[in-house]
């Protein structure tokens, strides 16, 4: 990590940059003389230059649904088998959402828990400015990786958490964002007070959305998911409740907290069907653990306790629900 000068001297240089981006009010508001970010910016898996904001991470775990306490549950192994087998957006999916916000080709978007991009990058590709916040390096670093050479101009990567919207407040400007997006992440976020602060950030008529990409791996209605649940709850000998917000009564609750911070409320659904082969079910299983929940030296073990409770199939079919709520401002 380098020393607070030049961390603090990068963040205000990223800052004024990305402030030119987005608007000459936010420009004013994140000149040389306003070092927002000096706090958090580092460049723990990056060069300092790609250092450029930050913010909180993204997803459950797997044994017991519970937010981690600190960041990090998604670093090493797990970031790779993140980005190699989590389900990503269909264009449907991303047209229906970027539709349902009014996004514009010169907005900007805001994507909080944005982990391995597999929202944010989609969302470039329909948008100006797309600036990416997850809490774990790992993470970011892969999602840079993943950016190709047409849209390295238009997403900004930055290490932070939902509780930085007042600073992003501050670095963008009041009123300047078309929209801010959840993607499979609010379950690891305060809510009720993100949808408070993001009202702050977007432009009239601007709105935020808050995604589920469908249900848990192990909490499917089929046999193939209830056999592997069981084998999960064995093998971990504890309980295996996660539901990653995904559950009916989560998505109501965060309907009901929009509608109470003043949003007006709209819903998208898209339903559809992928064949997962078993090594698609087993890296599915290991993007949601820790680091260390199977050690290196337990995982074929891991592997064949897994494969011997499921049902003897060459492949097995997941029922993705993708669900939106969309809040809108007026």
């Amino acid at each position: 990590m380098g020393g607070l000068a030049d961390v603090a001297a990068t963040a205000a240089a990223n800052a004024s940059a990305i402030a030119a981006q987005v608007a000459p009010t936010a420009a004013r508001a994140a000149g040389a003389g306003n070092p927002v970010f000096r706090r958090r910016c580092c460049d723990a898996a990056a060069s300092a230059v790609e250092a450029r904001l930050a913010g909180r991470s993204l997803d459950c775990s797997l044994v017991t649904g519970q937010t981690p306490a600190v960041a990090g549950t998604f670093a090493g192994e797990t970031a790779d088998y993140y980005v190699r087998y989590r389900r990503g957006y269909r264009e449907a999916t991303v047209d229906a959402v970027a539709s349902a916000l009014g996004l514009a080709h010169d907005d900007v978007v805001i994507d909080l828990g944005c982990g391995t991009g597999l929202l944010t990058l989609p969302l470039a590709r329909r948008v100006r400015l797309v600036i990416g916040v997850d809490p774990e390096a790992d993470m970011l670093a892969l999602a840079r990786r993943r950016t190709d050479a047409t849209l390295a101009a238009k997403v900004v990567w930055c290490v932070g958490t939902d509780g930085d919207l007042p600073a992003l407040v501050n670095l963008v400007g009041a009123g300047s964002v078309g929209a801010v997006t959840v993607a499979q992440a609010l379950h690891f976020m305060d809510y009720e007070r993100l949808f408070g602060q993001a009202r702050r950030l977007l432009r009239p008529g601007g709105g935020l959305a808050v995604i589920a990409n469908g249900v848990p791996l192990w909490q499917q209605d089929s046999e193939w998911s209830r056999g592997l649940h069981a084998a999960l709850e064995t093998w971990f000998q504890r309980p295996v409740t996660a539901t990653c917000g995904t559950d009916r009564a989560t998505q109501a609750r965060y309907a009901q907290a929009l509608a109470g911070a003043g949003y007006e409320v709209h819903e998208a659904v898209e339903q559809y069907q992928v064949d997962l082969t078993l090594d698609d079910l087993l890296g599915g299983v290991h993007s949601a653990l820790s680091p260390g929940d199977v050690p290196a030296d337990r995982r074929d073990a891991f592997a064949n306790h897994i494969t011997n409770a499921l049902p003897n199939l060459e492949t097995f079919t997941d029922t993705v629900r993708v669900h939106a709520l969309i809040g809108i401002t007026h």
